[in-house]
């Protein structure tokens, strides 16, 4: 994505499917990730061997997770849906093709909306729920990741096509 966007420095409908994807993937990782550290922590507090220093060292980056990580995620989040937004501004497109535009996110918010059900389903899974929950940004981001993309690709779609009228 980001060489595409370097080479034609515009934006599309496309960006739309990366950001999708894009923030499916690093939540499931984060997700998961957070519940091996989590195991980890437990494992590491419960043992003799790891002295105090260490104890408290993986404690406490066990502990940037639920902070540091779920706001990089909504950072992630706001940030791209802008970037998108400012290569659209680049871009000119004839207003024909802005019913191509609305299918095809149609389509696209029908595919993250499967997403969005696939992370809330493992985010309530028994071993995942305890982790899940203290990720609130991440959660209600992927709850409501349809609508998220919905917002984001039609902006893309005034954006680009409002371009067309300022430069006839």
């Amino acid at each position: 994505m980001v060489k595409k966007l370097r080479k034609n420095k515009r934006g599309s409908i496309e960006d739309i499917i990366w950001i999708f994807i894009t923030l499916f993937a690093i939540s499931v990782i984060i997700l998961i990730v957070f519940k091996v550290s989590n195991e980890l922590n437990t494992q590491f507090q419960s043992s003799s061997s790891v002295n105090t220093r260490g104890k408290s060292a993986y404690s406490s980056i066990n502990n940037m997770f639920p902070g540091v990580l779920d706001n990089s995620f909504l950072l992630l989040t706001v940030g791209l849906g802008i970037m998108a937004l400012i290569f659209a501004m680049m871009v000119r497109i004839h207003p024909v093709f802005f019913v191509f535009f609305v299918i095809i996110l149609a389509i696209i918010l029908f595919v993250s909306g499967a997403f969005s059900n696939v992370y809330q389903e493992m985010a309530n899974n028994p071993d995942l729920a305890d982790v899940a929950a203290q990720l609130t940004f991440i959660d209600n981001i992927m709850t409501y990741l349809p609508f998220i993309i919905g917002i984001f690709g039609f902006l893309l779609a005034i954006v680009m096509y409002k371009n067309w009228q300022q430069n006839v």
